[in-house]
């Protein structure tokens, strides 16, 4: 198979997996699933489904499929995502098809970049010379005035990148209303951006925090914050965000009265554990300060699910340069989530939360033809997860483990 070739819909059959039709379904054995033009039109016993002649046909004896798996917390920033017009097709097809779609992601919700980046790379994928996910973006992110985050400070000076700093209510209405107008799906907040000492946070004003979040909403977009501490979460709470990008390890432990506000609020939470493990190895952090902080951020994830908050999976891939999924699974499982709210998480609850949730997220006839084959079954081990076949995009095959170059 050529990943340069277009990414037409096929006709397809995975015949003789276990298949997760959802996660709150019960699974169907020795199934087929029957893919036409893009769409499910047929999941059932095999026994009950016909393969009409000139159907690529899938063997899944031994593996299991669920639908499609969404990311919702990426940066397609790295090489080669820059400038994408510029960029060779099968450079940019290899590099989705190594970082994410490997890893079963149909989906990707890009939560900042450098401007028109994505929506440059979704012109690409969607005409066809780029083979790849579903891609969603925020495009540029907002920084509170003199709040460009120390660690984004080099890039942005190098790109020559606008500045993402709001320093009015009337500036943040009108650039969160460009971008939306512009194809963006949604904007990030840094409502507790990280700029380095004296300062350490710095938190955005409720009122440009708010003026964002209400100019997204009033076109139908979600709003996304980076909250940091407890200063930075309770802005991005008062001012309606619907997605916290990632847990926050220094607002101490989450009681369940705050998680009682966050359901409230219809708060989602991303909770990007392998970040905070990858950031403090990277940064030579003794043994005892990683599980310090990863004892936080298992805490707040953990507290959120048994309050019946809505868990998004998402890994801030791009951001660290960790794409494998393995520990992520781990941590979540540490965490107290079991098999079925880890597949919400990748599946239904994203569809539902991004309006996608009459068309993706689930295994079904009459929605987008979504597949991830796993090679084990994720009763078995959450592990599972990542432990990815192929994977399935509108009915195109975007990963094949079978034909895909070796990994370096």
């Amino acid at each position: 198979m050529s990943f340069a070739m277009p990414a037409a819909a096929q006709d397809l059959a995975v015949v003789g997996a276990r298949v997760y039709p959802a996660p709150d379904a019960a699974p169907i054995d020795d199934a087929t699933v029957l893919i036409r033009d893009g769409r499910i039109i047929a999941v059932g016993p095999r026994k009950g489904v016909k393969v009409p002649r000139g159907t690529q046909v899938v063997d899944g004896r031994g593996a299991s499929v669920t639908a499609g798996f969404w990311n919702s917390h990426v940066h397609l920033i790295a090489p080669p995502f820059h400038r994408p017009d510029d960029q060779p097709a099968e450079a940019l097809t290899g590099a989705l098809r190594d970082r994410f779609t490997r890893w079963g992601f149909t989906t990707l919700f890009d939560i900042a970049s450098l401007p028109g980046d994505v929506r440059a790379l979704r012109q690409r994928v969607e005409r066809g010379d780029v083979v790849g996910p579903q891609l969603l973006t925020v495009d540029m992110p907002f920084f509170p005035e003199r709040g460009t985050p120390i660690y984004v400070r080099e890039l942005w000076a190098q790109t020559k990148s606008p500045s993402g700093e709001v320093a009015t209510v009337e500036q943040a209405r009108s650039r969160a209303a460009a971008q939306i107008e512009a194809g963006a799906d949604g904007v990030k907040l840094f409502t507790g951006a990280i700029v380095g000492p004296p300062q350490g946070v710095l938190p955005m004003s409720k009122e440009i925090a708010h003026a964002i979040v209400e100019e997204a909403h009033a076109h139908g977009k979600p709003a996304f914050a980076h909250p940091t501490d407890q200063a930075g979460l309770n802005v991005a709470v008062d001012s309606g965000v619907d997605v916290l990008a990632h847990t926050a390890p220094d607002a101490g432990e989450w009681s369940p009265a705050l998680v009682a506000r966050l359901k409230a609020a219809n708060v989602a939470l991303v909770p990007t554990l392998t970040l905070f493990d990858s950031e403090l190895r990277r940064e030579g952090a003794p043994e005892a300060v990683v599980q310090r902080f990863i004892g936080a951020v298992t805490q707040q994830t953990g507290a959120m699910s048994r309050g019946g908050g809505q868990i998004l999976f998402g890994t801030d891939a791009g951001y660290i340069e960790v794409y494998d999924t393995h520990l992520e699974y781990r941590l979540m499982s540490a965490a107290g989530l079991d098999w079925r709210q880890i597949l919400v998480s990748l599946t239904t609850a994203p569809a539902q939360r991004f309006g996608q949730g009459a068309q993706r997220g689930r295994v079904a006839e009459g929605l987008a033809g979504d597949l991830v084959v796993l090679r084990s079954d994720p009763q078995a081990s959450t592990d599972a997860f990542a432990d990815v076949r192929m994977t399935v995009r509108d009915g195109r095959v975007i990963y094949d483990a079978a034909t895909a170059p070796p990994q370096r």
